[in-house]
């Protein structure tokens, strides 16, 4: 069974999270989702979420395109949620760029035989969480 991992802060789930999700999906047999905390959101945001982690976590939950969702690491950085879950695929977002970066570097170093795949975008123009969180 190969497990994927996703990695988010999910602040309202719309149709580009969808496409998201279900292209992941499609690189394996089991979907895991990290969602962001609280209080990593923030600093990767500059703002805390509208909805708390428990919300999100929900609203993932009840897409039924995932079979799991995990809470995130507390430090930016650490992975810790990539030992527990030992992930065969990393699925990221087309805007996920600095994310990509650093977690081919952790993989390199680490001798991980994690593969990692970026998504194809959703209407970037109009799909994106930051412009329809500003509605």
């Amino acid at each position: 069974m190969k497990n994927v991992l996703v990695f988010g802060v999910f602040d309202g789930v719309h149709e580009g999270h969808r496409f998201f999700l279900r292209q992941a999906r499609a690189c394996g047999d089991y979907l895991i989702v990290a969602v962001a905390r609280d209080e990593a959101a923030e600093k990767l945001k500059g703002r805390r979420p509208l909805k708390d982690i428990g919300q999100r976590t929900r609203d993932l939950e009840q897409t039924g395109l995932v079979q799991e969702v995990v809470e995130g690491d507390m430090d930016l950085g650490s992975w810790g949620v990539i030992g527990k879950v030992k992930p065969d695929v990393i699925g990221l977002g087309y805007d996920q760029v600095g994310l990509k970066d650093a977690l081919e570097r952790y993989i390199r170093e680490k001798g991980l035989g994690i593969e990692v795949r970026v998504m194809k975008a959703y209407k970037p123009k109009e799909m994106h969480s930051s412009l329809l969180n500003n509605q």
